[in-house]
């Protein structure tokens, strides 16, 4: 297996989501602003990542895979602990609605490789401009979260970024919701036509041993 430049950002990005969770509860003064540093850190490799991929063809099939998965594990540990630190109701129905969406689309791009039919739901531009906003209002309400613990000098500018994060993280939703449906309407001719077809795909029990080597 090849590790490439990008792949080696990948495997950092999900390195740092333990680093993330023992920041944000550190007793530190100013733990929020480092939690919030390094979700921007790990935003920014996933763009890098994505540059680096494409300027120079870096390309390897482990990549592939590793990066929707690295994106989603950071995404949905930043979201869990944000719950924890504004814990309200509406906080929490976003989250649910974006991990939620995550998981929907997995299924159904899963569903959609079963059928051979895995490009009619790529990543549409609506896609690309909800990610944006959704790490913007991430790293905001991280930045605004502060343990009970630590002395918080700046309240006005933790009111700020809390509230710019919680409409971006319900824009977020609700454009995650957009392309939720969009990336449904473009299956949904191969979801159809695929109707009857078995699924299960597994290797009768005397061929299992063949199949793994290949």
């Amino acid at each position: 297996m090849r590790i490439t430049i990008p792949t080696f950002l990948t495997l950092a990005r999900i390195l740092m989501i333990p680093v993330l969770v023992v920041v944000f509860f550190l007793p530190w003064r100013w733990a929020s602003v480092f939690a919030m540093l390094v979700f921007a850190f790990a935003s920014i490799t996933d763009w890098l990542d994505g540059w680096i991929a494409r300027r120079y063809h870096q390309y390897s099939a482990f990549g592939a895979f590793l990066d929707p998965v690295a994106d989603k594990l950071m995404v949905s540990t930043a979201l869990f602990l944000i719950v924890q630190g504004h814990s309200t109701a509406w906080m929490a129905f976003w989250a649910a609605v974006i991990v939620g969406r995550e998981i929907a689309v997995s299924a159904l791009r899963e569903w959609m490789a079963e059928l051979g039919q895995r490009a009619a739901v790529k990543v549409a531009s609506i896609g690309k401009i909800k990610t944006t906003v959704q790490m913007l209002a991430i790293g905001f309400l991280l930045y605004s979260i502060h343990q009970p613990y630590a002395p918080n000098p700046t309240l006005w500018i933790d009111s700020l970024a809390f509230h710019i994060g919680d409409w971006g993280l319900a824009a977020a939703a609700l454009l995650t919701l957009w392309s939720g449906v969009e990336y449904l309407l473009a299956a949904w001719p191969v979801l159809r036509a695929g109707e009857g077809r078995p699924v299960d795909t597994s290797p009768e029990p005397g061929k299992i041993a063949g199949s793994m080597r290949e």
